[in-house]
C-alpha cells in the first residue's frame, strides 16, 4: 500500500482577518504546496517524517495509535502535540484508519521553505482529509481553527472568492489573470508570522465592523474586475488603510517601504510572511538593496 496526496499553498489577496467574520475575500492557490505519502508500517504506530523543500528533515517522530485515540484536548505548543491533535480529530471523523491490524509510515514533503507561510498546516490538513476521505473544513475547524480560505486554495487550481455564511464556506471559482500581472511581485519579509497569534490579536482589537465589511467586500469585487494598474493600486492602498485602522497598526508600506514607488499590500497575517508589490518598474533591485532577497514574480508564484 502506497498512496500520495498533494495540496496547493495559498495567498490571501483581500479580506485578511475579516474573512474570519464573513467578509468576501479573494484567495489565490500557489504553484508551491505539500505532498503526503502514506505506506504500510509497524503495527499500531505511525512513523512520521516531515521534509522541507531542500529535503532536510524538520520533524521526525514515532506516534502510537493509543496516543492519538486517547489524546486529551488541551492547548498544545509542540509540533508533536499539534500533529497528534490533528490526527485525533481525524480519528473522531473516521476511526477506521487506526484499526489495530494497521500501521503506517508517513512522510510530508514541502515544495516551498516552511518559513514562507504558504500553508504548511492547511496543506497538511487537506492532505490528511484526502487520505482519510473526511471533510477538510471540519478537520481544520476542529483542530487548528481559521476561516478555511486556505483549504479552499488547497483544493482548487483556480483563484477563488471565499466567504463564510453561518459558519459554512462559500467558494466561487473565478478568473483572475490581470493583464498587468507582470507588474505584480511577492516579497518575503524574512520572518514567519504566527497565524494563531495574529488572529488572537485581531479579536482583541475587534470593534463594530459592519461598515468595514461592506468596504472590503466592495474592494474585493473591484480588485477582481480591475482592468488597469492604476485602479488596482488604488484599491490595494484603500484596503491597507481600512485594515490599518481596524488593527491599529501602520501599513507595511508606511513601516518598511515608505519610499517605494508603487503599492505594497500585506497578505494574510500582518507583520510577516509575504507582501504583494505592484509597480510599473521591476522592483527586484529595490527590495534586494534593503535586505529582502526573496522576490517572486506573479507567474512563478500563482497557479
Amino acid at each position: 500500500m502506497k498512496k500520495t496526496f498533494y495540496s496547493n499553498g495559498k495567498l490571501l489577496i483581500t479580506g485578511e482577518y475579516l474573512v474570519l467574520d464573513g467578509a468576501k475575500s479573494l484567495a489565490l492557490p500557489t504553484k508551491f504546496g505539500q505532498y503526503l505519502k502514506v505506506s504500510s508500517g509497524d503495527l499500531g504506530q505511525i512513523y512520521w517524517t516531515s521534509f522541507d523543500f531542500d529535503n532536510s528533515i524538520w520533524f521526525e517522530e514515532i506516534i502510537s495509535f493509543n496516543e492519538i485515540i486517547n489524546f486529551k484536548t488541551s492547548p498544545v505548543s509542540s509540533k508533536r502535540g499539534t500533529l497528534i491533535k490533528i490526527l485525533h480529530e481525524a480519528y473522531l471523523l473516521n476511526s477506521g484508519f487506526l484499526d489495530s491490524s494497521l500501521g503506517y509510515s508517513i512522510s510530508t514533503v514541502l515544495t516551498f521553505p516552511k518559513l514562507w507561510g504558504l500553508g504548511t498546516s492547511s496543506t497538511l490538513i487537506n492532505n490528511i482529509a484526502q487520505w482519510l476521505q473526511i471533510d477538510a473544513f471540519k478537520l481544520l475547524n476542529n483542530s487548528f481553527g481559521g476561516s478555511g480560505y486556505d483549504i479552499a486554495c488547497a483544493q482548487n487550481d483556480t483563484p477563488v472568492l471565499y466567504e463564510l455564511e453561518n459558519g459554512l464556506p462559500i467558494i466561487e471559482k473565478v478568473n483572475f489573470n490581470p493583464k498587468f500581472r507582470d507588474s505584480i511581485y511577492f516579497v518575503y519579509l524574512n520572518k514567519k508570522q504566527s497565524s494563531k497569534t495574529a488572529i488572537e490579536n485581531y479579536y482583541k482589537n475587534q470593534k463594530n465592523l459592519d461598515v468595514d465589511f461592506s468596504i472590503i467586500n466592495e474592494i474585493t469585487t473591484s480588485v477582481l474586475n480591475s482592468n488597469s494598474l492604476e485602479k488596482f493600486c488604488n484599491l490595494l492602498d484603500k484596503h491597507e488603510r481600512v485594515m490599518s485602522k481596524i488593527l491599529e497598526l501602520p501599513t507595511v508600506k508606511e513601516s518598511l517601504f515608505p519610499d517605494f514607488e508603487g503599492s505594497v499590500k500585506s497578505l494574510g497575517a500582518w507583520g510577516g510572511d509575504f507582501v504583494m508589490s505592484v509597480s510599473k518598474e521591476n522592483p527586484t533591485s529595490y527590495f534586494e538593496n534593503i535586505g529582502y532577497k526573496t522576490i517572486i514574480s506573479y507567474k512563478d508564484m500563482i497557479l
